[in-house]
């Protein structure tokens, strides 16, 4: 691990490698609900984002600079990757989501009142890989928000030899995203309500994510497909903004489970 010292000179080395590697993609989003983008806000309503972890740098280079925090750990292999996320335009907070009232929980619940979407990898920071640990159903259920489940995919990406198979998309690819249904989660479920909903999410992150991947290697159209850039789009009107995209006339067993 690098020393502290290094943290900075290294996120921004990173940070700006990111931005010049991801921008060459060619990006393209299919939304059940085109409201929940945070790039276009239509409401105050917080949420809870989640993604696998192998696909983290598509969703730090598309979505900077919305008013965004982010999940991250206390393991030291996290303290690049949060100066990264700080330097993209996120916030970070750092700690985990253990049913422990953590100073995270308390510090997720405070940014959520000020109306910051949330977001975290539920298979972070060691996996299993795609294995959900149930800390994201827990936070969702104990802010009463919904959880936006997201599927990535790039065409053929190299992968690394890493817990995640973390993925680095060819330059120039394919590079899709299906944004599910939102989710909602009952208030303070127990241990059961939260294991139940822990594997019905974990279930629709994976079919969105095959759905994803298999868009971006065979590179067909989905009606109502939009075009995805980086950042935050303030005041464009929902009306001339991309209606719900036929995800179902592609993968009908895609709906949420």
């Amino acid at each position: 691990m690098a020393p502290s010292r290094m943290i900075q000179p290294l996120g921004l080395a990173v940070s700006a490698l990111v931005k010049g590697w991801m921008s060459t993609l060619d990006y393209k989003i299919a939304y059940y609900d085109p409201s929940i983008d945070p790039a276009v806000p239509f409401d105050d309503q917080p949420r809870l984002y989640l993604f696998w972890h192998e696909y983290i740098q598509f969703f730090l280079h598309l979505r900077p600079n919305c008013h965004m925090t982010m999940l991250l750990s206390r393991h030291r292999d996290a303290d690049i990757l949060a100066e990264i996320a700080r330097r993209i335009g996120f916030g970070a907070v750092r700690g985990s989501t253990a049913r422990s009232g953590s100073t995270a929980i308390c510090q997720m619940m405070k940014n959520a009142k000020e109306k910051w979407l949330l977001t975290m990898t539920p298979d972070g920071p060691r996996g299993p890989r795609r294995k959900m640990a149930g800390g994201a159903v827990y936070l969702a259920s104990r802010l009463g928000i919904d959880i936006i489940p997201l599927g990535v995919g790039y065409d053929r990406p190299w992968r690394l030899r890493s817990w995640d198979r973390f993925a680095i998309p060819r330059p120039g690819s394919r590079a899709r995203l299906i944004a599910g249904p939102p989710v909602s989660i009952p208030g303070e479920l127990d241990r059961q309500g939260i294991e139940h909903y822990t594997q019905r999410v974990e279930k629709l992150m994976n079919r969105l994510c095959a759905l994803a991947e298999r868009w971006a290697v065979e590179g067909y159209e989905i009606k109502n497909a939009a075009n995805l850039s980086p950042g935050p789009r303030r005041g464009i009107l929902y009306a001339a903004y991309p209606h719900r995209a036929a995800v179902d006339e592609i993968s009908p067993e895609a709906r949420e489970p």
